[in-house]
């Protein structure tokens, strides 16, 4: 089969981009922005260096980011690797905040079919309840989107009740009319979030992309009536950009998209600038990061 790809203008999608993002929020409205981006943060940690007292840390930090300022919540999930679950699930166990597991031969996806589901199974068994998967970009770019959909299909399957984010990994994809169509086709299997990237590759969450795939999302809620989450990954790694992504949010998807059940922000280094401008805005003085813990 000939795959037809959807056309996006790209002039038109990087102007809106662009001219959304000279928004000026400022004073309470941009305390309340910095608050909700908070709560939409993935902390992530994905490297090899990992340890269990490395995660633990960055799950307290999740639970209570700022310790001196209380009205600061919690973050949405803390995302690792499927071996530290156990680890973070335990320390979770009863905040509210989710244990997030990437999954499927992550970052690159590389892996047979039946190891996909096995690292799924066995995440979700031990305590993850959302699964980031990976698609696999090569069967995508060789034009075989019903191998892309049956993997879905399957891994959602493997989840359970936990909430599958499917990531695209955007800069692997080539253009926009691409980046749209497997936004779709994650969808149309079953995605609870369709996710930019791995946080691997040379970009992920520009506002180009992240419009496309809010845009995609709009159309299909439209049609279907089905709503889908999405997950801002890879290179939103400060305030501005955050609050950014956010208006790009409501000004395609509305109010019900501004809430962590359907708009997620995955990040290693993004939530102490978030709290530094914060501080900033409040008292006029930036805060130290060493104020903050690392992530």
């Amino acid at each position: 089969m000939i795959r037809r790809l959807p056309h996006v203008d790209r002039i038109g999608i990087e102007e809106r981009a662009a001219w959304l993002g000279k928004r000026s929020i400022k004073t309470s409205a941009k305390l309340q922005g910095i608050r909700l981006a908070v709560s939409m943060v993935d902390l992530t940690t994905l490297e090899g260096q990992d340890t269990s007292g490395k995660v633990r840390q960055l799950a307290a930090k999740a639970v209570c980011p700022a310790p001196t300022i209380p009205e600061i919540p919690s973050v949405a999930a803390v995302c690792v690797y499927p071996a530290q679950v156990p680890v973070v699930h335990a320390a979770l166990q009863g905040t509210g905040v989710h244990t997030a597991a990437v999954s499927t031969g992550f970052p690159a996806g590389q892996t047979s079919l039946a190891i996909k589901l096995q690292e799924t199974e066995e995440a979700v068994a031990a305590g993850a309840d959302e699964i980031d998967m990976v698609i696999s970009r090569e069967a995508f770019l060789s034009g075989d989107d019903a191998r892309v959909m049956d993997e879905i299909v399957r891994v959602k399957e493997a989840c359970g009740d936990a909430h599958l984010k499917v990531i695209i990994e955007t800069a692997e994809l080539g253009s926009y009319d691409h980046v749209r169509h497997a936004s779709m086709i994650s969808m149309e299997a079953g995605a609870d979030f369709i996710k930019t990237s791995t946080g691997k590759a040379a970009s992920g969450a520009t506002p180009g992309v992240t419009l496309v795939m809010l845009e995609a999302i709009r159309d299909y809620v439209e049609r279907t009536g089905r709503p889908v989450g999405m997950k801002a990954a890879g290179g939103v790694s400060n305030s501005k950009a955050a609050l950014h992504r956010l208006v790009l949010v409501k000004e395609t998807l509305g109010d019900d998209w501004l809430t962590p059940d359907r708009f997620r922000i995955g990040a290693s280094s993004l939530l102490n600038d978030l709290l530094m401008q914060y501080v900033k805005t409040q008292d006029g003085r930036y805060g130290r990061s060493e104020d903050f813990s690392k992530e």
